[in-house]
């Protein structure tokens, strides 16, 4: 086989997207398959799903599972999302380690999430993401604090908001991804998730954006409904599900303001994801302590079968 047939063989392969909570994980796996398959926010644990995002080349097909962050579970929710995390490892053909250069020093958590990555046996390559926030001549340094995490096959420096150095951290896969292996998924898909799955997901995006701090976290969205109707238009109907009374009340906010902010900004949003007009039928319900709830889990696809991630 020539030198050039090598270069042209065809390759696919699955790579785990690992690390601590907050650290970039979703928006480098947006910035890698070119749309949002995962939603975005400052805050910690916006990622509750395992989500599959699907960059597709000429001679390659990469699947990357964008993981939960990995932090300190304090309900059968964040066990569950740190489950859905460590069964991403198995049986993948690479593992990237992302982590928050931005900061000092690695953390705990750093630490954990690069153990469970390097316990894969995958080759793992150390992403140190947010790199364009440190001084040029501090950003050395700051790569061999990070490089200490453990054995890594590549250390690979990246902006992920600004595609700085996305290449580079591409040809770094594509060398350790095998080749010859078949395409996993049709060339239009770019994640594994249905569009009623999204929707919901851009909606609990935009209550991470818009609502008060003890809100966030205690608020999931079931899309109870979704479909095409004629017009055309996308007719979703959702329901938000908060742990308290007071969190309603906030959500409707007063007049129902804040329920209408949230539903055109998501609106928009899942109209340029679709190219069609959509109606979005937003209802909030309070359910006491889900997140301990095992069947509200499982209507959320959170369940202890860590097939729901």
């Amino acid at each position: 086989m020539t030198e050039r047939s090598k270069c042209q063989e065809f390759k696919s392969g699955f790579l785990a997207v690992m690390g601590y909570a907050n650290v970039g994980k979703s928006t480098l796996v947006n910035a890698l398959v070119g749309t949002k398959v995962s939603i975005v926010s400052p805050r910690a644990q916006t990622t509750r799903h395992r989500i599959m995002g699907v960059l597709h080349r000429p001679n390659a097909q990469l699947v990357f599972l964008d993981t939960p962050g990995i932090h300190e579970p304090r309900d059968r929710l964040g066990d569950q999302m740190i489950r859905g995390a460590r069964g991403a490892v198995v049986d993948v053909d690479v593992v990237l380690l992302v982590v928050d250069s931005s900061r000092p020093e690695p953390g705990k958590g750093d630490a954990r999430a690069a153990k469970i990555s390097i316990s894969s046996g995958a080759p793992t390559l150390l992403v140190l993401n947010k790199i364009d926030l440190i001084p040029p001549e501090a950003r050395q340094d700051r790569i061999e604090r990070y490089s200490e995490l453990g054995d890594f096959d590549a250390v690979i420096p990246i902006s992920a908001m600004n595609g700085w150095n996305l290449d580079t951290l591409l040809d770094e896969i594509l060398d350790r991804v095998p080749p010859g292996g078949p395409r996993y998924f049709p060339e239009e898909s770019v994640t594994d998730r249905p569009t009623a799955f999204l929707v919901g997901e851009l909606v609990r995006e935009k209550i991470l954006h818009l609502t008060k701090e003890e809100v966030p976290h205690s608020t999931a969205v079931v899309v109870r409904e979704a479909e095409e109707r004629p017009g055309p238009v996308y007719y979703v109907a959702a329901d938000i599900v908060v742990d308290r009374a007071s969190q309603k009340g906030i959500l409707i906010g007063s007049g129902g303001s804040m329920i209408r902010k949230v539903g055109e900004a998501a609106r928009i949003e899942v109209e340029e994801l679709l190219g069609i007009k959509v109606y979005l039928d937003l209802f909030v319900r309070v359910e006491k302590g889900w997140r301990d709830n095992p069947s509200m889990l499982n209507e959320l696809g959170l369940s202890d079968d860590p097939r729901g991630y």
